[in-house]
């Protein structure tokens, strides 16, 4: 399992189309992947869990997976939240 802290720069968190491009993205890979944010941990395959977990700009977030392909989702997706910061 690899795990990475993230702080969500984008000035609207990752709210509505931010939260879907990410959710899409994460459907990508066979691993398990989860975001543990004010002590909730929740699938990052699914929008309506991301978008309940209400990650506004400024939060820190720890983003895990586990599964054959885990390193390369957490590097696309680290990718992917930094991009949202342009």
């Amino acid at each position: 399992m690899l795990s990475k802290e993230i702080m969500i720069k984008n000035k609207t968190g990752l709210h509505a189309r931010p939260a879907a491009q990410f959710v899409k993205e994460a459907a990508k890979f066979k691993s398990a992947i989860s975001i543990e944010f004010k002590e909730k941990k929740v699938n990052a395959k699914s929008i309506i869990h991301v978008l309940s977990a209400g990650i506004a700009a400024g939060s820190i977030i720890h983003l895990s997976a586990e599964g054959e392909d885990e390193q390369q989702a957490i590097e696309r997706l680290s990718e992917v939240i930094e991009k949202f910061e342009e």
